[in-house]
């Protein structure tokens, strides 16, 4: 084999890892091990990194290709044909219409709207918050990383909001009455306000003005202002008096945490940021954590780790940011 062939093999080695990188941590199960591994991937070489920036904007230049996957033909290869390989071909290969679906409907990283996102009445990119006004005294909240479709009033002329994705502020005028369906169930309210986060499976609901009902699977529930409940696949937790203030706070553009584990506050942050930060040891996610964050100074959170918990700093391209023990 000639030396042109061979080092054309090993950039074409090299393009394949970095982009198998990228989906691997974009998975949402990177682990401890995964970090570490990926970190000496990237520090064997210049050309290591170098390879992950062009990778993104392969991915970036993409970004056509996936609204087009908009059409239903498309979402039926998508659904029977996921991806198997992340090869070159795979990624860039048009003919490869099954690896194009799979990285449309996950867009590594949030690097461009996925598919589920073009195909909703209204979405928010990360780190995106948005106002919309529905029918009559009806206002809805969007925050980031959020997918709805908003059907048209029905005879009751009672306002419905379906959320697919992320977390929703609803508000009613007392004479209008507003129904979300997320994850299931149905939250209903008339002149009420509340809160629906649908993320990881799950649907947390709280009531910060008036009276509110959650039903599903046949059993309901009702919170008053200030209380909370979560309800999934194992059905609805009993309702708790909860801090409304905390829960509201992305409208105040902040995040507020009481005592929560540091793997929970990044997991969190990470919804509003482009790329990840990743905790390469357990003991240092399990750290409890009492703070209040702007989302327009996220970076913050990379020194507060560092200086406050002692944790070394990696950074790499695409946003994101390795932690470990110093």
């Amino acid at each position: 084999m000639s030396r042109s062939k061979t080092m054309s093999n090993a950039a074409e080695l090299l393009q394949r890892e970095a982009q198998a990188w990228v989906v691997r941590l974009d998975s949402g199960g990177a682990t401890a091990d995964d970090a570490r591994a990926f970190r000496a991937w990237c520090a064997q070489s210049r050309e290591h990194a170098n390879a992950f920036t062009q990778a993104r904007g392969v991915w970036q230049q993409m970004s056509p290709a996936a609204r087009q996957l908009m059409q239903g033909d498309a979402r039926r290869r998508a659904s029977r044909r996921p991806l198997a390989s992340t090869g070159r071909r795979a990624f860039l290969g048009g003919a490869v219409a099954a690896s194009v679906a799979y990285l449309a409907w996950r867009p590594p990283l949030g690097w461009w709207p996925s598919v589920g996102e073009l195909a909703a009445d209204y979405h928010t990119a990360t780190g995106e918050q948005r106002t919309l006004a529905l029918a009559d005294g009806v206002q809805l909240q969007l925050n980031t990383q959020t997918r709805v479709n908003v059907p048209a009033p029905g005879a009751g002329r009672e306002a419905a909001v379906e959320l697919l994705q992320g977390e929703a502020q609803i508000a009613a005028a007392a004479s209008q009455r507003v129904i979300v369906r997320a994850g299931g169930g149905e939250v209903a309210g008339q002149g009420a306000s509340f809160n629906v986060r649908h993320t990881d499976g799950t649907v947390c609901v709280t009531c910060l003005r008036g009276r509110i009902t959650v039903a599903r699977a046949g059993r309901d529930a009702t919170l008053e202002s200030g209380q909370q409940l979560v309800y999934g696949e194992r059905g609805i937790s009993a309702a708790q008096p909860v801090d409304a203030t905390a829960v509201m706070a992305w409208r105040r553009r902040l995040l507020v945490f009481h005592q929560v584990p540091l793997g929970e506050v990044v997991a969190e942050v990470n919804r509003y940021r482009t790329g990840r930060l990743i905790l390469g040891n357990e003991a240092l996610a399990q750290t409890r954590v009492q703070a209040s964050i702007s989302l327009d100074r996220l970076d913050d959170v990379v020194a507060l780790i560092r200086d406050v918990y002692g944790a070394s700093v990696t950074r790499l391209p695409g946003g994101i940011v390795l932690f470990g023990m110093a």
